[in-house]
């Protein structure tokens, strides 16, 4: 029965949560969120009109999810089942290994090494992969489940003669959760090519990509626990963390085969690290530690290669340490007068030639002439050679594009490492009214430089959204463009990588509220604090005449193309 399927339907709807990575939700996820709410409500009114409807809602809502379903939750399914039997596979051969004896040929012991070291390569690989599948999955479900539901309704009112003042009352909010949806889906793909991008840097250079953290050293040991005679010792994986500051070492033990379980915690002060070298015992990569509480009593741990065991003895300030050697990145990009000098050429250059192209900042120019207009720019006897705004020989992509790559090169962001987490709390929460407050008070703690820098900056993007309707650049999408440019975070994660949609409100504000934020000084006081635990609001109105209590963005065209160096 129709009218019994689409009151489950509606029942389902209003019971329905989504759920989501992070500690918080942008406006649009919370509006799609009660978007399904709005739904229910609507099928409640159309069933009080008994109106008998022939939809089919095979084409619009049933083979989407299905699609999605088999495509993407299969595809998932099948990665953890891949992911699942490597992880065994890997822990089987890494214990072989580690069990093989040190009086074998270095022949055999190299051939084992090798092939470790190859399988751990691979699993490596598939854990990226498998993370990343998690993560999209996650965020795919936001525009997947709810843009077939949306189709539905679309094609629901259109068979509905007696409904035409309910569709009306629909179609501003169709439009505004349109415009929520593709916002989403918007910094989903961002997100995705920052993760995308991180997991390549992983791949090249795992070693700087570390978690930073108060630990001077941290990762997985074997531990040695004798036990009575005759039964001699069992070697136990262990997840070991270290702080040279206060010599406390702590081990927890971790069982893979038990579902991840963790044991007791043990924590002790180091008071010595010694090598243990293969003829004192039948193991490679092993080495002592003795506690402040246990004299005497050395206990026996096993890293999980010779390169592994060095940095642990370098951490440990154990024989034989090994240094670290740690790049050092020397950024020519400063905020003095030539810095200044680029933003300005190039903002004027933009503004004469180009305000009105579509997709301005979203389309890079050539890399190679990107570099050698940059050069050109940040040279101080050249900067002023340079002619931008009358040259054939520069494209306004190539200008952007320099002109983005300029503020990427800089040593910090121009919102600054330090303000970064208070600039993002905010934009996790509260009113707008309280948001917009809350960044007009710290901008005014940034550096004066900086504030100078984002203030001609920021006043240029406001011009740039003026023109929306010709060059398509939205607030919405200078935000997806600026965020990561303007407030980078200073450790490359997924969970940094995961505020990025917050990073992009944050600049929304800044364009939206140019004038405030620049031109007027904050409240004396810091704004009242901002609650993390926001309840999500109700979905958009309805009604025709309350219209106008939302912010209306044009939609914007995202499928721009990208020239490729050539």
């Amino acid at each position: 029965d129709l009218s019994a399927a689409q009151r489950k339907f509606a029942h389902s709807l209003r019971d329905f949560k989504f759920e989501f990575i992070g500690d918080a939700e942008t406006d649009d996820e919370r509006y799609i969120d009660a978007s399904l709410h709005e739904f229910s409500n609507f099928l409640k009114n159309l069933e009080e009109q008994r109106e008998i409807l022939a939809l089919s809602v095979t084409e619009t809502l049933i083979k989407p999810l299905e699609r999605f379903r088999k495509e993407q939750l299969g595809a998932v399914k099948e990665e953890k089942k891949k992911f699942d039997k490597e992880t065994e596979k890997n822990y089987s051969l890494l214990e072989k290994h580690l069990n093989l004896s040190a009086k074998k040929k270095e022949l055999q012991l190299q051939e084992a090494d090798n092939q470790v070291e190859q399988n751990r390569k691979h699993f490596y690989e598939l854990s990226l992969e498998y993370v990343c599948k998690l993560q999209e999955i996650q965020e795919r479900k936001k525009f997947e489940c709810v843009e077939p539901v949306l189709s539905f309704f679309q094609g629901l009112f259109t068979f509905y003669h007696q409904g035409y003042e309910l569709a009306k009352d629909f179609n501003h909010y169709k439009m505004a959760l349109q415009i929520n949806l593709q916002n989403t889906r918007n910094r989903f793909e961002g997100t995705r090519s920052e993760v995308e991008e991180l997991m390549n840097k992983i791949r090249r250079n795992p070693q700087e990509h570390k978690r930073a953290n108060h630990f001077t050293m941290e990762g997985y040991l074997y531990v040695q626990e004798k036990r009575p005679a005759p039964f001699g010792s069992s070697w136990v994986k262990h997840y070991c963390m270290y702080r040279k500051e206060t010599k406390k070492f702590s081990m927890i033990p971790f069982e893979h085969r038990s579902g991840g379980k963790l044991g007791d915690a043990e924590l002790f002060v180091l008071t010595y690290c010694t090598k243990r070298n293969t003829d004192t015992i039948d193991r490679r990569f092993c080495f002592d530690l003795e506690a402040s509480d246990r004299p005497g009593v050395p206990v026996t741990m096993q890293a999980f290669s010779e390169e592994d065991r060095k940095l642990w003895m370098e951490a440990l300030d154990g024989k034989e340490a090994v240094s670290i050697i740690f790049k050092a990145f020397f950024y020519s990009a400063q905020l003095d007068k030539i810095g200044f000098t680029v933003i300005k050429k190039c903002i004027s250059a933009v503004e004469t030639r180009g305000i009105n192209d579509q997709g301005l900042y979203r389309v890079v120019g050539v890399s190679s002439k990107v570099q050698r207009l940059l050069s050109l720019l940040m040279d101080a006897k050249t900067c002023n050679e340079v002619d931008l705004e009358n040259s054939v020989d520069w494209e306004v992509k190539t200008i952007t594009s320099a002109m983005k790559q300029y503020l990427r090169s800089l040593p910090e962001p121009l919102m600054t490492y330090e303000l970064h987490g208070e600039f993002i709390v905010p934009a996790k929460s509260g009113s707008p009214e309280s948001r917009v407050n809350a960044v007009h008070f710290l901008v005014h703690k940034l550096p004066e430089k900086n504030k100078e820098m984002l203030d001609i900056l920021v006043k240029h993007l406001a011009n740039v959204s003026k023109h929306a309707k010709r060059n398509l650049m939205t607030v919405a999408n200078l935000g997806v463009v600026f965020g990561p440019t303007l407030m980078r975070p200073q450790e490359e994660t997924v969970a940094a990588i995961m505020d990025l949609k917050f990073q992009n409100i944050v600049v929304e504000i800044l364009i939206e509220n140019h004038e405030k934020i620049f031109k007027t000084l904050p409240d004396a006081t810091f704004p009242e604090p901002i609650s993390m635990s926001v309840s999500p609001p109700n979905a958009p109105p309805r009604q025709s005449r309350r219209q106008g209590q939302r912010i209306k963005r044009p939609l914007a065209v995202y499928n721009l193309c990208l020239e490729l160096d050539d």
